[in-house]
């Protein structure tokens, strides 16, 4: 049997082409070849993989990038995963930078929480841990049974702030909400610059259904128990939008992890501007950019949006110059090698606090 001298394969298991670059890129920083393999649909959309060489007692990392397809990328990691599996491969380790689902991490009325049912799948599958970076909620670590690694896209984030933002010490760092507060107070601490924070949020916005501020109000029911009588709770009021802290004259910087819909942050955009922003810039790691988004930020008062390249997002970029990309494939083959080579993850996380 041919073993390679690493004792580990890297396989990408996406069946497009724009979603393989960064496999590509991070095989290229490890001086490994990509992993030979075939990810395609039938004519029936059913997902195919082809294991093309053999991966027995091996270490293996399948890197999954999440396109606009969701789910037939879930698909493809889960087959691919199983496939390996059933391969005999010794451990079977998943690079899944943006991790799908990840928004859907709590229970609201009668829905369920997706991000736990799809750890469970991907235990199921075979993988025995994760990589992956940012996750919308720290505590999503705790669905899984296997360990995972929580990388931070901050240190390559800030780099960017410092070397391609001119006069960047005439910047102010802004929280588009209050929930986002700590992550915008852990950059303006390290970049030593002030904080302003964006208080009031636009129509049917995500946080409405987590707080259930739009649930059934809650009656009396003469039906029920004679004696019973609930207190009734006073309903919530959105708001108006306003910004605490003086961004006048300033360069504004919006930070965040993902970045979706975008009509928040024109919102945003437009009150910083009347607040005396002269240029505003956003800065998040996980640029999904969906349905209209480029066309907005082209449309906006936003200068410029800066994202890694955890999703792909070439087709966006074409569409709208201001959005630029980070890349942190760096990072992810320095994970990769570590957990390979039984060293400490400690280098990674070196002055990374909670919050970032």
């Amino acid at each position: 049997m041919n073993v390679p001298k690493s004792g580990y394969r890297v396989f990408s298991a996406n069946s497009t082409a724009a979603c393989t670059e960064l496999a590509k890129k991070i095989t290229e920083r490890l001086g490994v070849e990509l992993g030979k393999s075939v990810v395609y649909q039938e004519s029936n959309r059913e997902t195919r993989v082809d294991v093309k060489e053999s991966v027995r007692g091996q270490t293996i990392f399948i890197i999954q990038t999440i396109p606009r397809d969701v789910n037939t990328a879930i698909m493809e990691l889960l087959v691919m995963a199983y496939a390996l599996k059933t391969s005999c491969a010794k451990n079977i380790i998943g690079v899944i930078p943006y991790f799908p689902y990840s928004k859907q991490c709590k229970m609201r009325k009668r829905g369920s929480i997706v991000c736990k049912l799809l750890a469970s799948m991907l235990a199921k599958a075979g993988l025995s841990h994760i990589i992956t970076m940012d996750l919308h909620q720290k505590e999503i670590q705790g669905f899984f049974s296997f360990p995972v690694d929580n990388l931070r896209a901050s240190p390559f984030l800030l780099q960017y702030i410092q070397e391609e933002i001119p006069d960047y010490r005439n910047a102010i760092i802004v929280a588009k909400s209050p929930a986002a507060a700590k992550r915008a107070q852990s950059y303006a601490e390290r970049l030593r610059l002030g904080l302003a924070v964006i208080h009031g949020e636009a129509q049917c916005a995500e946080s409405d259904m987590a707080d259930g501020r739009h649930s059934p109000p809650c009656v009396r029911n003469t039906s029920g128990h004679p004696g019973l009588e609930l207190p009734l709770m006073m309903a919530k009021e959105k708001p108006p939008i306003t910004v605490v802290g003086d961004v006048g004259g300033r360069i504004a910087i919006i930070v965040d992890d993902i970045i979706d819909d975008v009509e928040d942050y024109v919102a945003a955009a437009d009150i910083l501007k009347e607040r005396g922003a002269y240029k505003i810039y956003i800065m998040a790691t996980h640029g999904l950019l969906s349905a209209d988004a480029p066309r907005l930020i082209e449309e906006s008062a936003i200068d410029e949006v800066v994202v890694t390249n955890t999703v792909p997002h070439e087709v966006q970029k074409l569409q709208c110059p201001k959005i630029k990309t980070v890349d942190v494939s760096m990072i992810l083959a320095e994970a990769i090698r570590r957990i390979h080579n039984g060293e400490s993850m400690a280098y990674l996380f070196r002055n990374i606090t909670v919050d970032d």
